[in-house]
């Protein structure tokens, strides 16, 4: 998993996973995989899940690159606290996972939060076969 800058400001962690590497067939199995491991998260709620190919796509004017065939959002969130309105900004979390062809690439932003990171990274390596 690369821990890298995207556009310059935005820290994100990427996990570019070999379809012969993953434990799952396609991206509804990773999203589905995902949403149990929120799901038995004493803290983590799911929201929802967004379909960002199907929507892109359904523009006018969307435009997606050509190796990507589906790509979807995972939408939750760790949020035990409530300090400051501004928390707010950086709530709640998302998993995205794309599928490129031979490969599935999985996005996340980091959070504020070490133990969210921590459990992000874990539900995420864990798509890989063991």
């Amino acid at each position: 998993m690369k821990q890298k800058i995207f556009k310059q400001k935005y820290p994100i962690f990427e996990l570019i996973i070999q379809k012969s590497e993953s434990r799952f067939k396609d991206v509804d199995e990773i999203i589905a995989y995902l949403k149990s491991q929120i799901e038995a998260h004493p803290v983590a709620v799911y929201i929802a899940t967004f379909d960002h190919y199907s929507h892109t796509k359904s523009l006018e004017e969307g435009s997606i690159a050509e190796e990507i065939t589906a790509a979807k959002d995972i939408v939750f969130c760790f949020g035990k606290e409530l300090p400051t309105p501004e928390v707010l900004a950086v709530r709640p979390r998302s998993i995205g996972v794309c599928d490129i062809g031979e490969s599935f690439v999985v996005v996340f932003m980091e959070a504020p939060n070490p133990q969210a990171n921590e459990s992000m990274r874990k539900w995420v390596k864990s798509i890989v076969k063991g």
